[in-house]
């Protein structure tokens, strides 16, 4: 094995800065032609809700396979209905019934009816269902009140699914009513993408584990939790045993364990134990370090061997920023699902001005007051609390020097 070594001199900038900051378009673009959908496998019909389905599903069969009543009725020939009232009673005959699951073996003939339940089979010969409460019935005898048409209360064999026609489309996320299609037409397996795995580096020799009680001078993970929630609303499997020493050697490895995604929480920046963009560039590839936004300017990815690797700052807001701007889009084309945010979006006005500086995209928490929206923050990126005080982000582009009062702005709100 290689020796762990932290410093590449070409690439290491701790303790020097960033000679030049890539911008998010440009990140972006480096993740869309990396992150390539992963294979998918088959697991079982009852496991697949939320799954993203990898393959067209094409029904093999009708739905119903059967022409079905609609009604709890009779069963019989729409013409011979025709003129029936309470008035003008027309006589049938009952030759048996037809219940779900037990069907009538027979054929329905002139001056004949069969009872029916809902759902069960239409019997051979009838063409229409006349509802129980249209009817005067009394042992074998049936008296027809009302007329009713051919056709009626009758659901037809294909109704809902007709054999040969696309019932999902891959990349669809599935639902709990298409788990109920799914089984509808005999589904037993489905083909859905795999789940990436996602290797949580969290580092930091003043960090205790979360559910740790706080002591002088050390700082209770919080990263490690938020990772965990963010790569599994994404559809990723977590992988996080605990912190890692700042310690090249114990990065290194952690970052070279099996996984589809590793983040690298912390030691990304330019301090002077900020080993993991050195470490990347020695044995990988660090393709883009520092970044034009605030927060998570020091965010930063790249490959190592077959996975991708994001470096996201330690700072609590600036690791969700960088996770949502950048890996979170990564786990998602991955795992076959939409690469824009999973946030819903809706244009509200500024209650006041929302100020920004030209060159670098600002992320500005903000909370809606009255129905309209008030900055929060766009500094303070160790101050968590601000992103849960928050429903939801306004984004500032780079060109922009921020927004005046009354601007109507779209808001990506983190509850749906």
């Amino acid at each position: 094995m290689e020796p762990a070594t932290a410093v590449d001199e070409p690439h290491d900038v701790r303790m020097r800065g960033f000679a030049r900051r890539t911008t998010v378009a440009a990140a972006w673009e480096w993740i869309d032609g990396h992150a390539r959908r992963i294979e998918s496998e088959r697991i079982p019909l009852e496991r697949a809700g939320g799954r993203v389905l990898a393959t067209d599903v094409t029904s093999s069969v009708d739905v119903p396979g059967f022409d079905r009543s609609m009604m709890d009725g009779y069963a019989l020939l729409a013409d011979q209905t025709q003129g029936a009232s309470h008035y003008n009673r027309m006589e049938l005959q009952i030759v048996g019934e037809s219940l779900p699951g037990r069907p009538f073996g027979g054929t329905v003939g002139r001056g004949q009816s069969v009872r029916i339940m809902t759902g069960a089979p239409v019997p051979a010969g009838a063409d229409a269902v006349l509802p129980a409460e249209r009817v005067d019935a009394s042992g074998s005898l049936l008296c027809v009140l009302d007329e009713v048409p051919r056709g009626k209360n009758i659901g037809l064999r294909g109704e809902d699914i007709v054999a040969g026609t696309r019932v999902l489309a891959a990349g669809r996320v599935l639902r709990p009513q298409d788990l109920g299609v799914l089984a509808s037409i005999g589904t037993v397996n489905v083909e859905v993408s795999r789940q990436p795995r996602v290797r949580i580096v969290i580092t930091g020799n003043e960090l205790l584990p979360a559910g740790s009680a706080p002591q002088p001078s050390k700082i209770i993970d919080a990263n490690g939790p938020m990772l965990a929630a963010l790569v599994a609303r994404d559809g990723g499997v977590a992988i996080n045993p605990g912190i890692v020493p700042d310690e090249p050697a114990a990065i290194l490895a952690a970052m070279r364990e099996d996984a589809d995604i590793v983040l690298v929480s912390g030691g990304s920046s330019v301090g002077q134990e900020d080993y993991a963009p050195s470490l990347l560039a020695k044995h990988g590839e660090l393709a883009i370090h520092g970044v034009a936004m605030r927060p998570s300017s020091p965010a930063g990815m790249g490959r190592l061997g077959d996975k991708l690797v994001f470096l996201l700052p330690g700072n609590p807001v600036s690791c969700l920023c960088a996770y949502d701007f950048f890996a979170g889009r990564a786990l998602r084309l991955l795992g076959g699902r939409k690469k824009a945010w999973p946030y819903p979006v809706r244009q509200i006005s500024l209650s006041r001005k929302l100020v920004s500086t030209v060159g670098r995209l600002d992320y500005a928490r903000v909370k809606i007051v009255e129905g309209r929206v008030e900055p929060i923050s766009i500094s303070g990126a160790s101050i968590l609390s601000s992103t849960t005080r928050a429903d939801g982000f306004v984004i500032v582009p780079a060109d922009s020097e921020g927004y005046p009062e009354g601007t109507m702005v779209d808001v990506f709100l983190y509850d749906s």
